[in-house]
C-alpha cells in the first residue's frame, strides 16, 4: 500500500526488464492497518519473486499506522531480521536503503559494509524533523538518538537520493552534507496504470456521487496531512448540495477525522476504506478533482507529494494546500490551483469556482496529463536513476567490509 512501495516497486520492475539482477528485501505487508494476512502470520522468512523481483520478505511486528511506541517496536524488529537473513540475497553490487523509517536505511548501510558493496541512502522524508513537524514526539532522547543516526547515514553513504530538491537542501543546510553528494529522483507515475478516462459512471453509481461535484483526497490520512481545513471547509460548503468531498484511504487521523465529522454534521462528507492499487485510477476517473493537502509548518513546504502525479496523469487537476516545490510545479504545469494551507475559506472558494467551471477543469487535466508524462514517467526516472547508481558501483565502496 501507499506511494513507498509503488515507488520500489516500478523502479526495481524496470531495473529488471533492462536486465538487471534485482534483489528487494522488504517485511510482510501490514501497512496501515497492523494486521498481516494470515498467510504471513509467524513467518520469520520467504523468498516470493514478483515482475522479475526477486523479494526477501524478512519477520516485521505488524503494527498500525498510529501511535509511535508500537511503531518504534515494529522498525526495530525490520532492522533485527533484516540483519539476520539479509545475507540470503545474493551478493549485490550496490545496496539501496530507503527511508523513512532511519532503521531501514541502517539495516541496508550494514548489510552493504558486510558485503563490501556501496551503499546509496535514498531519502523520502526528513527524520526525525518529520516526526517533531507533525508533534508525534517531541525533543527528547530517542529524537537526539534519530538524529545523530541520519547523519551517520548522510556521512557514510557513497551517494545520497532524494524525491525533491528541497530534501536535498534541507539536508544540506542541516547536516552539511555536500549538494555535489546528492542526485534528485523524484516519484513519478505508471502510465500503464494512470490512463485518464471519462469519469466512471458504474464506480459513481455504486457510490452514490450522481450528479455531484467530487473533489477527492486519495492517501494516507495522517498526522501531516492538514486535513481538518479540509472538514472546515466543507463545513462552509453546506449550502452546495452539489459538493462531495471524499476521503479515500487509512492512517492515524482517520477514526479522529470521522468522529469530527460527526459531530460537525456534515453530510457532504464521505469515507472511503483504501483501495486495491489497481482500482485507484478508478477512483480519480469518478471525481472531478484531487485534493492534495498537508499541514502549514516550514518543512512541508518542500514536499512534493506523489498523488499529486496521479491526479494529473488521470486528467484531474489539483487543488493544492502545499507550497515551495510541489506549488511551483502544478503552477507550471498549469494544472491547479494552490490555497494557502490551513486557510479552510480559501479552500472552500477555490471548490466552489471549480464547481462552476467544468470546461476549466478539462483544460487543466489535459495540462496536467502532458505535464507529467514529460518529466514524471516511471520509466524515464528509472533509467535517470539507473545512470546513478551505474556511476556508485563503478568507483566502489568508499569503506571497505
Amino acid at each position: 500500500m501507499g506511494a513507498p512501495s509503488a515507488r520500489v516497486h516500478e523502479l526495481s520492475r524496470e531495473w529488471a526488464r533492462a536486465g538487471h539482477d534485482v534483489t528487494v528485501l522488504t517485511g510482510f505487508a501490514h501497512h496501515p492497518t497492523g494486521r498481516k494476512a494470515p498467510r504471513d502470520r509467524g513467518v520469520l522468512f520467504r523468498k516470493e519473486s514478483a515482475d522479475g523481483i526477486r523479494v526477501l520478505r524478512s519477520y516485521v511486528y505488524a503494527a498500525p499506522n498510529r501511535g509511535t511506541a508500537r511503531r518504534m517496536v515494529s522498525y526495530a524488529s525490520f532492522l533485527v531480521s533484516a540483519l539476520a537473513f539479509g545475507r540470503r540475497a545474493p551478493r549485490p553490487d550496490v545496496v539501496i536503503g530507503t527511508s523513512p523509517q532511519l532503521l531501514s536505511a541502517a539495516a541496508a548501510a550494514r548489510l552493504a559494509r558486510s558485503f563490501g558493496a556501496p551503499f546509496v541512502f535514498e531519502v523520502r522524508d526528513l527524520w526525525p524533523e518529520s516526526i517533531l513537524a507533525v508533534e508525534a514526539m517531541r525533543e527528547n532522547l530517542v529524537v537526539r538518538g534519530l538524529r545523530a543516526l541520519a547523519r551517520r547515514l548522510y556521512d557514510r553513504s557513497d551517494r545520497i537520493v532524494t524525491v525533491g530538491e528541497g530534501y536535498r537542501r534541507g539536508i544540506h543546510e542541516r547536516y552539511g552534507t555536500p549538494l555535489e553528494k546528492m542526485d534528485v529522483v523524484p516519484n513519478g507515475i505508471d502510465r500503464g496504470l494512470f490512463r485518464p478516462a471519462e469519469g466512471d459512471p458504474a464506480l459513481r453509481a455504486e457510490l452514490g456521487w450522481e450528479g455531484s461535484f467530487v473533489v477527492l483526497y486519495m492517501g494516507t490520512l495522517g498526522m501531516a496531512h492538514g486535513l481538518g481545513t479540509a472538514l472546515e471547509a466543507a463545513g462552509l460548503l453546506r449550502d452546495e448540495p452539489r459538493i462531495l468531498l471524499a476521503f479515500v484511504g487509512e492512517g492515524a487521523e482517520k477514526d479522529a477525522l470521522k468522529a469530527r465529522a460527526s459531530d460537525m454534521g456534515l453530510s457532504n462528507v464521505r469515507f472511503i476504506d483504501a483501495q486495491p492499487k489497481d482500482r485507484v485510477p478508478r477512483f480519480y476517473a469518478a471525481s472531478d478533482a484531487g485534493l492534495v493537502t498537508l499541514r502549514p509548518t516550514p518543512l512541508f513546504q518542500e514536499v512534493l507529494p506523489s498523488k499529486i502525479f496521479e491526479s494529473l496523469a488521470m486528467e484531474r487537476p489539483v487543488l493544492l494546500g502545499v507550497g515551495g516545490e510541489a506549488r511551483r510545479l502544478v503552477e507550471e504545469a498549469g494544472a491547479g490551483e494552490h490555497v494557502l494551507p490551513g486557510d479552510p475559506a480559501a479552500l472552500a472558494a477555490a471548490i466552489r469556482r471549480w464547481a462552476a467551471a467544468p470546461e476549466r477543469l478539462r483544460e487543466m487535466g489535459s495540462r496536467g496529463r502532458a505535464f507529467v508524462l514529460e518529466r514524471f514517467d516511471r520509466r524515464a526516472l528509472a533509467a535517470r536513476y539507473l545512470e546513478i547508481l551505474e556511476g556508485v558501483v563503478r568507483r566502489g565502496p568508499a569503506r571497505g567490509p
